[in-house]
């Protein structure tokens, strides 16, 4: 390598804070990249350049609800797809020919990092001429039709809260570099200005979250982090409060009305980044390929327990997903109450699916809904950096695998 040549996903050292996140994004994907405070923020202004109000978007009933009101808040309709029971991702040959037809976008999960079958989407959006839009916030790492996960659709979405665990910021990926200062002026004019308290927040929050742990006072650090606004559902699903909902989805395209429901969780996701938080978050970026390392290894081990479903391994892109890897079990409540009692949290659960829980007057149906119940109903999501542990619990519990639905078979891209 020449002397001064930046190495391979990374920038060089003298570029600006967010420069040089973007630069090591754009040296990973192949793509312009603009950096955003949130992956939420960044699909709202992909979504508002690209799809005219009252616009219909097909995608994932599983998945988190911000996203959902994401496109409610950009004015457009969700339209619920049907799933492969075994991974989540969208069965393309179960969506029926009229609804291609009615659409306006595609938006991917690729939940957990397992990929949504990009090279099949990208075939049928071009062939109706709709944008696809990749939902990458679980799938830095993940590979889908021998290419990165993010690198398929007109333009993608990162999350670095996730594989980065910065807790902060997000990548607006797009496939024409000529879109890319028109993007960025977008969010920038959305953007809010930072705030000294909320950048103080970021910055003491890992040292507060280590005493709290080191002192065993989960539920001192829960109440803690719903005071902040970090966190504030009760249950898995936040409240839907559809009469406040409705009012707001008659005056979208608008964040604003939208904010209380997008906010949940992450209350600064569209204020401007500071030096110190933008530092912190490239230099976990700059970690990213060791991390990923270790979420192989952990992967692969919990593909060969009887809990995963052949469908979840071999895939011809590699071991994957390597953000959290859903084991199926038939109790999933009791398997969770076992991990709790040796202090590990289950994360990322999405039931019930979106459909189910708004309803008809705020998204289309899926047409076939059973793939995805039976998914949020069993999939226990494992952090495969934990892999060993959860393991000897789920032993030790004497949890038992969910039986797979009758002609369950795995997605391909």
């Amino acid at each position: 390598m020449a002397t001064g040549e930046a190495r391979p996903g990374t920038a060089r050292s003298g570029s600006q804070p967010r420069e040089r996140l973007e630069e090591t994004m754009r040296s990973r994907l192949g793509r312009e990249c603009v950096y955003v405070p949130s992956c939420r923020f960044g699909l709202y202004a992909a979504l508002r350049h690209w799809c005219p109000p009252g616009g219909r978007v097909l995608m994932s009933p599983v998945n988190d609800d911000v996203i959902f009101f994401v496109v409610l808040a950009a004015g457009l309709r969700p339209v619920q797809a049907p799933l492969n029971p075994l991974d989540a991702s969208i069965d393309v040959d179960a969506v029926p020919e009229e609804v291609w037809g009615s659409l306006s976008a595609v938006l991917t999960t690729n939940l957990y990092g397992n990929p949504d079958p990009a090279p099949r989407l990208r075939e049928r959006c071009d062939a109706l001429g709709i944008p696809l839009f990749e939902d990458a916030a679980h799938a830095i790492g993940s590979e889908v039709g021998g290419r990165p996960v993010g690198t398929w659709g007109d333009a993608s979405v990162f999350s670095l809260s996730k594989h980065v665990g910065a807790k902060a910021g997000g990548i607006l990926a797009v496939a024409d570099p000529g879109l890319r200062e028109a993007l960025a002026k977008s969010c920038d004019d959305l953007l809010l200005p930072r705030r000294t308290t909320a950048e103080v927040a970021y910055a003491v929050r890992p040292y507060a979250e280590a005493a709290v742990r080191g002192l065993r006072l989960r539920r001192a650090a829960w109440a803690t982090l719903r005071l902040l606004g970090r966190t504030e559902r009760e249950g898995i699903r936040m409240p839907l409060r559809p009469g406040e909902l409705a009012r707001a989805v008659a005056s979208a395209p608008d964040l604003e009305a939208h904010d209380p429901w997008v906010r949940v969780d992450m209350h600064d996701y569209r204020l401007r980044s500071g030096r110190f938080r933008l530092g912190r978050v490239g230099r976990r970026l700059d970690r990213l390929d060791d991390v990923l390392a270790g979420c192989r290894a952990g992967t692969e081990l919990l593909l060969s327990t009887r809990w995963a479903h052949p469908a979840g391994g071999g895939r011809p892109d590699g071991t994957q997903p390597l953000f959290r890897v859903p084991l199926f079990v038939a109790d999933r409540d009791a398997a969770i109450a076992a991990l709790a009692r040796r202090g590990i949290v289950v994360g990322y659960l999405y039931d019930p699916p979106l459909d189910d829980y708004a309803g008809a007057e705020f998204t289309d149906l899926s047409p076939s809904p059973e793939g995805a119940r039976w998914f949020a109903r069993h999939a226990l999501p494992v952090d495969p950096l934990r892999a060993r542990a959860v393991v000897r619990v789920l032993e030790e519990s004497g949890a038992l695998p969910a039986r797979a639905p009758e002609g369950a078979g795995p997605s391909r891209g």
